[in-house]
């Protein structure tokens, strides 16, 4: 335990208790604790009492580095290389271990005249009362107009810097907001609250808002490095399990197949060209009803053959979860009648209207999550199905009202942005219960904390174009920087694209060349033209999309595909190091070139490079009709063309020929893996 000056303490609006510094002034309860190395949780209130709910953080051992100091009516904290002063009129600054200022609270008040006097009146915590209810919460910082600010999670739009960007701290489809930073400045911030809300990382202040909420609560590391901040970032959240071998390969999916003898044929036909697959996919309506979780025997006539085929075949089956229930299911009334389903403020209780009047199940329920998660194993996980595909995970409402839904754990706008959490948890506490390892299950959704659930997140129905790829692009990027590493796309995008367009084929090579190098390689899409449904009911209900296999984009595709394929089947070794860095530390599996070359400042500037683990530099086209590109070769290390054999010097711009068989790529000095033969 650290000293602390004692000298008026019963003035003082501040007291010690254990190694947390809190301060008391008039209403609000300001409490700053160490939370892991070099890392404080800041947490205020105008409540009664602060809340102990620790949402994205894990409990941590207590530090034996702490100090603090009182001094009237100043003090501060220091953790490590992390210190916290608070002025007299309550202003909070984090400086690191050199004394340089990393974040300070942004306050145009009179009280704090050692700052600003100002007439304004702004301060730093305003807690704005909701008439009758809690408070909307905003949380202002100075800003650097020079910093650079990278994290957030998924949002389509193609900037990797955020800093001018305005980000909806909510979850729509496509969209997951997962409220981690890295600064370019050595901080780390995760705004630790599930509500719904808004950032703005302005030129002149930044401001975090919650529009409904009982206390602040965020998170603050300092480090010397990126890699120093994600690891205790990943301390503090956790980390995702090892990655299996299977789920490393490939991976074929489409919108949809409709019967169990049309999926096992294009098993059967990818065994037969003797090309590498892992893992093929049964997606939506295979059901009767939603929220009956389980197969309609008309088109899926027996489940257990057909997980034993493919078994046999060295694939896995991934099945579809929606978390809507219909009104017709089998499980609706018991639902209803155990208070299992999410319910409606106003109007009538439907949260989505999609091919059936449907409620989502209430993932923050503990009742509710063992009930999805019973009826899932007899039906799919009993028959040898460990692999779930958990849809919708938003979830995705038909209107964006989010004042309007309610949840076990309290009112959506308080609490709604931790459902993608509770519903990777529904699955992965069951199939450990079972004693399954290396749990991993698609979403197309995530918040902080989501990775230690066994999370793969996917972007979602996203734009087939190449103006989408470049989105995704940026997006996986500071997913994996805010904690994600396990992320994919739709190769070649979700919505559209025909496969006889010549303009689409460019685009999903392009798409496929780059998604070999992605943590998880996986072609999905909705090809047009559509088919039919085949009934009236259940799973023939839903029509389907054109063929998309690796053989449905022409001869001159097919070669390329079947290249990259046999490239990603190489590569495993040295995928499975990456995935266990991964699960160990936290790492990034693919990350900006700033990530494992700080010293280079230039690479904080490059957003259209990354590197796929430690070792291979990736500079993907990602604009329509390119055939060359210019690659920047990173300070610190030689560069080997992988496809020409070439030794380059770090520190340079490079122009680089990429035809359309040809995604540039580098290996880092004497790395030895195996991509070209």
């Amino acid at each position: 335990m650290g000293s602390r000056n004692k000298h008026n303490l019963d003035d003082s609006f501040f007291k010690v208790e254990g190694n947390i510094l809190i301060r008391q002034y008039d209403c609000e309860k300001l409490q700053i604790e160490p939370w892991g190395e070099n890392s404080f949780r800041i947490r205020s209130t105008k409540q009664a009492e602060l809340i102990n709910n620790d949402w994205a953080l894990l409990p941590q051992e207590s530090s034996n580095n702490v100090t603090i100091k009182i001094d009237g009516n100043e003090a501060c904290i220091q953790n490590g290389k992390i210190r916290a002063d608070i002025d007299a009129g309550g202003k909070i600054a984090f400086y690191n271990q050199n004394g340089d200022i990393l974040l300070e609270e942004y306050v145009r008040n009179r009280n704090n005249v050692k700052t600003f006097c100002s007439a304004l009146n702004i301060d730093a915590r305003e807690f704005k009362p909701i008439i009758g209810g809690d408070y909307n919460l905003t949380m202002r910082f100075e800003s650097d107009p020079n910093e650079k600010l990278f994290g957030m999670g998924q949002y389509q739009q193609s900037n990797l810097d955020l800093k001018n960007c305005i980000l909806e701290l909510a979850h729509r489809n496509s969209q997951a907001s997962v409220p981690f930073l890295l600064s370019s400045l050595g901080y780390g911030l995760l705004w630790n609250n599930p509500g719904i809300g808004k950032v703005s990382f302005g030129r002149n202040v930044t401001e975090w808002i919650a529009n409904s909420t009982k206390q602040l609560d965020y998170w603050i590391t300092a480090g010397d490095t990126p890699v120093e901040i994600e690891e205790s970032y990943a301390k503090a959240t956790g980390t995702v399990p090892m990655m299996p071998d299977y789920a490393m390969g490939f991976w074929q999916c489409k919108l949809r197949y409709q019967t169990q003898e049309e999926l096992l044929e294009v098993a059967r036909e990818y065994k037969r060209r003797e090309l590498p697959i892992s893992v093929i996919v049964i997606d939506f309506f295979h059901w009767p009803n939603q929220g009956d979780w389980r197969f309609d025997l008309d088109y899926w006539p027996d489940p257990d053959s057909m997980v034993k085929e493919l078994k046999e075949m060295g694939i896995e089956l991934m099945v579809s979860i929606w978390p809507t229930v219909d009104k017709k299911s089998e499980n609706y009334n018991k639902m209803l009648e155990k208070g299992y389903l999410v319910r409606t403020d106003r109007g009538i209780r439907t949260t989505m209207d999609f091919l059936g009047d449907t409620v989502f199940y209430d993932a923050t329920n503990p009742g509710s999550r063992n009930f999805v998660w019973n009826t899932a194993k007899k039906n799919y996980y009993d028959k040898g199905i460990k692999l779930f595909w958990l849809d919708e995970a938003e979830p995705e409402y038909s209107v964006y009202d989010f004042d309007n839904y309610r949840y076990h754990l309290g009112p959506n706008e308080q609490i709604g942005n931790i459902y993608p959490v509770m519903y990777a948890k529904t699955f992965f506490d069951g199939m450990k219960e079972e004693g399954q390892e290396n749990i991993i299950n698609l979403l197309r959704c995530a918040w902080a904390g989501s990775q230690r659930y066994g999370a793969l997140v996917w972007s979602g129905d996203i734009d087939s174009s190449f103006e989408s790829l470049r989105n995704q692009f940026a997006a996986g990027l500071n997913m994996g920087l805010a904690g994600i590493p396990w992320w994919t796309t739709d190769i070649g995008g979700f919505h559209g694209g025909n496969p006889d367009d010549p303009d689409f084929r460019e685009c999903i090579i392009r798409w496929f060349e780059y998604g070999v190098f992605c943590p998880v390689f996986r072609l999905h899409g909705d090809r047009e033209p559509h088919s039919k449904p085949l009934g009236t009911s259940g799973g023939g209900l839903c029509e389907s999309g054109a063929a998309n296999e690796v053989w449905s984009y022409g001869e001159e595709a097919y070669e390329i595909f079947k290249k990259y394929m046999f490239i990603r089947e190489r590569m495993k070794p040295y995928i499975t190091q990456i995935m266990k860095e991964a699960h160990e530390k936290g790492t990034p599996v693919i990350r900006p070139l700033f990530y494992d070359f700080p010293q280079d400042k230039l690479c904080f500037d490059i957003e259209d490079q990354y590197m796929f683990g430690p070792d291979v530099l990736v500079a993907p086209i990602l604009h329509k009709g390119d055939i060359s590109r210019k690659v920047y070769l990173p300070e610190g290390a030689k560069w080997k063309d992988i496809n020409s054999g070439q030794i380059l010097n770090g520190g340079q711009w490079v122009n680089y020929d990429a035809p359309l068989e040809v995604i540039p790529l580098f290996l880092k000095d004497d790395a030895n893996i195996p991509i070209i033969e």
